[in-house]
């Protein structure tokens, strides 16, 4: 049995920006929609990528970017937008093939927590 049209572009949908049920009920915060800058370093080779997140939480982001690194890669992510700039390591927790990648942040500063928590704040108070 066919779940019809409207079942099927839902699903399609929903899995072009969301990641598999799994990666969202283990999210530990929640995300803002948040558009910035994005560098990240991969220390084993010294390679840099630039992109540009679309999402951010208090744990990590969503990175928008074409040519994506393997899951349990770490990275360094730089984020840069006109308030300030965060830097912290991360790890690629879960990839989405040439769209973009899902990047859990790791041994986070204190003062880049400060940053990132007064995003996060600013951001949940917009409407």
């Amino acid at each position: 049995m066919c779940d019809g049209p409207s079942r099927i572009h839902e699903a399609m949908t929903d899995s072009f920006h969301s990641e598999s049920p799994s990666v969202a009920q283990r999210r530990s915060a929640p995300r803002y929609s948040l558009i910035a800058s994005t560098e990240i370093t991969e220390p084993a080779s010294g390679a840099r990528m630039s992109g540009r997140i679309s999402e951010i939480s208090r744990t990590g982001c969503y990175l928008d970017l074409l040519n994506t690194l393997p899951a349990g890669t770490s990275v360094h992510i730089r984020v840069i937008r006109d308030k300030g700039i965060f830097e912290s390591d991360g790890k690629i927790v879960y990839v989405q093939d040439r769209m973009g990648m899902g990047i859990a942040f790791t041994d986070v500063s204190a003062e880049q927590q400060q940053i990132l928590d007064s995003w996060v704040e600013e951001l949940k108070a917009q409407p």
